[in-house]
């Protein structure tokens, strides 16, 4: 193992995602190789440093000030029950204010995070023997091989008459749950696409957000069904073709039903 496959795996190693096979490769590299045993040091410690911190967000004064200072003004000189009454309103809407911060903010964590997770996943999967569970361009192959694997049944289409061949599947893990993987191709690329049911206060999605990490690019929507997540290093017009071709086969399957 080369020192640049191991620090692909090295976030892996540290949650406890990898394989025993990889675990023993990747400590076997880290035995023997100073830097990504310093690399791996300093990682642990800033997963240490985040666990301890405290990430709790807290309004500032200013924010209530504002909030207040647009509430209405009374006409006349208020009572000093109304003065109360209104107090205790401005701080309940400092409150509301607050919270709504604080699940924004919690919400940009959360997706920054799967982000994260969808990438590693897929540079996992392109390590050699990693890539597919089930190989099969057959949807109707792919798709029964994940019965009595996850909670949930995944879509399965083969667009290989548009240039987009299915390749097969695989278990995969995502935010600490087992999720299905569908694997296609175009030309000499790779596409994974992650998929599984959206937690209760999902709902569904209309539009396609589009972002790009570590030279990949992702592909995010929801339906009241699944979540997808498509990445790969093709280009983002043709990856927005298959994401085109990918929506319109789950709508027209939701429609039939």
């Amino acid at each position: 193992m080369t020192c640049d496959e191991a620090e692909i795996l090295l976030h892996a190693l540290i949650d406890g995602e990898l394989d025993a096979g990889n675990t023993r490769a990747v400590e076997d590299h880290i035995a023997g190789c100073p830097r990504c045993a310093a690399q791996l040091r300093d990682y642990r410690e800033m997963s240490k440093m985040i666990a301890g911190a405290d990430v709790r967000y807290k309004a500032p004064l200013e924010l209530r000030r504002r909030i207040e200072a647009s509430l209405p003004k009374p006409a006349q000189v208020p009572s000093r029950r109304a003065v109360l009454r209104g107090f205790a309103m401005g701080s309940a809407v400092s409150a509301l204010a607050a919270t709504g911060l604080v699940a924004i903010v919690l919400r940009s964590d959360d997706e920054a995070r799967i982000q994260s997770e969808v990438v590693s996943a897929h540079l996992r999967s392109l390590q050699a023997g990693h890539l597919t569970d089930v190989i099969s361009t057959d949807q109707h192959t792919v798709k029964p091989w994940f019965n009595g694997k996850l909670d949930f049944s995944p879509p399965v289409y083969d667009f290989a008459g548009r240039g987009f061949p299915l390749l097969g599947g695989r278990l995969d893990y995502v935010g600490s749950r087992p999720v299905a993987a569908l694997v296609y191709g175009r030309r000499q690329h790779l596409i994974n696409v992650f998929l599984w049911p959206p937690p209760s206060t999902g709902g569904s999605s209309a539009g396609v957000a589009t972002t790009t990490r570590q030279g990949y690019h992702l592909l995010h929507w929801a339906t009241p069904a699944y979540a997808y997540w498509v990445v790969s290093d093709l280009g983002l017009p043709e990856l927005r073709d298959f994401t085109g071709l990918l929506r319109q086969a789950d709508s027209t399957a939701a429609s039939a039903k």
